[in-house]
């Protein structure tokens, strides 16, 4: 298969990395790519968000599949515009990429298919939005209703947090178009876990959990960023859990959307908050995990060429009995340009890859980094690099990742030294 992969990010390297371990990759494009890419792929300069292009390239080269990585060309409708010229594509249509595009549409579907969720209210108006504040109480949480790269997400620690979050977003100041309409909810107190399923409109096949580290500082302090870091399976995941996830909310989410004329195809990032043993959705991404992605792939162990083309083609019957997946942990460090996620300097050059990616039980990834002229390897966005290690246990992970981060010589980076701390202690409390 020639195969054509849309995006840039770790993730997309992630995937590329997978993609060309299949002996049915003949020919690997990436659009646009990165400079970890390029190893692995032709990388060619198309934007991630120009449907047009991408349409008109796979078409002009006989691209036999396409990937899609990131969620802003899905929630534009690129898998409807490749699929009428016939080009097989992995991701959701436009209409069933509401289920990211729009936290309102996610939470209606829940309310009407009893999906277990915060409660939560609409708002378009300041006033009705800020009634619906002071007659919850805080702490609360307030999500811009569109696509905020993940950061669209405030949790206020009193009214007066949540009052200034709805006026920042309705004005348009915090996330433009994306924050027209808030979704205001109810604050859940748990753990989160992320869980991923395949979906080929009909057919669901369960993949993995892992956890993610949304805010920028140890012990999960600062503000929220894209994703810190992620391991997988997550410390907290049980078969009782499992079943309740798959039976209460993928299942359902699955009927849900065929009953209302958009059934899905692809993969469910469902994002969960466990409250008392009880799984309930904060929502859903429809696509791979950035960095969760970069974990699964180390533990897969299936051919991702077949398992995404059964995904794209109505076919996932097939894995009925699931996917095959090592038993050892895998945890991914990201680092990031020193300010992300604020303001960020950027054309910092970056040493020593090489020689931390030689160490045992290691990959890197790239998120963020461009060539310069010179051919130093330098950063070009916030989130720059992912380091992966696997090994029989999470500490043991752990410290492969962290000792290959050691290596690694870029003064203007920087990273959370403490991901897999809820695994790790877990880990401890269980041997004692």
């Amino acid at each position: 298969m020639k195969i054509l992969l849309i995006g840039s990010g770790g993730r997309e390297h992630a995937l590329a990395w997978k993609l060309k371990q299949s002996p049915k990759c003949e020919e690997l494009i990436c659009a646009p790519g990165n400079a970890g890419m390029e190893e692995l792929a032709t990388c060619v300069d198309i934007g991630a968000e120009d449907i047009d292009g991408i349409v008109a390239y796979a078409k002009e080269n006989d691209i036999d599949f396409v990937v899609v990585g990131p969620e802003a060309p899905l929630c534009a409708g690129l898998a409807d515009a490749l699929q009428a010229e016939n080009i097989p594509v992995f991701g959701p249509s436009k209409a069933a990429a509401q289920l990211e595009g729009s936290k309102g549409f996610t939470k209606d579907l829940c309310s009407k298919y009893d999906i277990p969720t915060a409660a939560y209210g609409r708002f378009t108006e300041e006033n009705k939005a800020i009634d619906f504040i002071r007659k919850n109480g805080a702490p609360i949480v307030v999500k811009a209703d569109g696509l905020a790269a993940g950061k669209g997400v405030i949790i206020a620690q009193s009214e007066e947090e949540a009052i200034e979050a709805v006026k920042d977003m309705l004005s348009g100041n915090a996330f433009g178009a994306a924050g027209a309409e808030v979704v205001i909810e109810e604050f859940l107190d748990g753990e989160e876990l992320s869980f991923f399923a395949l979906c080929d409109g009909e057919n669901v096949v369960p993949l993995t959990s892992a956890q993610d580290h949304k805010r920028v500082g140890d012990g999960d302090t600062g503000p929220n960023t894209g994703g810190m870091g992620a391991y997988s399976p997550a410390h907290l995941m049980t078969d009782d859990l499992y079943d309740k996830i798959m039976d209460r909310i993928i299942q359902q989410t699955v009927k849900g959307m065929q009953a209302d004329g958009h059934p899905f195809s692809g993969v469910f990032f469902a994002g969960l908050m466990i409250v008392n043993g009880e799984p309930q959705l904060i929502e859903y991404n429809v696509r791979f995990g950035d960095p969760e992605c970069q974990a699964l792939m180390v533990r897969l162990e299936d051919d991702l060429v077949d398992v995404l083309y059964a995904a794209a083609t109505g076919d996932l019957q097939k894995y009925k009995d699931g996917l095959k997946w090592s038993d050892d942990p895998a945890l991914c460090v990201v680092m990031a340009a020193k300010g992300y996620p604020g303001g960020y300097p950027k054309n910092t050059v970056i040493q020593n890859l090489d020689k931390a990616a030689q160490m045992e039980d290691v990959q890197i990834f790239h998120a963020g980094t461009a060539r310069s002229e010179n051919g130093d390897l330098v950063n070009c966005g916030g989130r720059v690099l992912n380091i992966v290690a696997d090994g029989k246990t999470i500490e043991e992970a752990q410290q492969k990742a962290y000792d290959a981060v050691d290596v690694i010589d870029w003064p203007d980076g920087f990273c959370r030294r403490d991901v897999g701390w809820r695994a790790v202690k877990a880990g401890k409390a269980k041997a004692a």
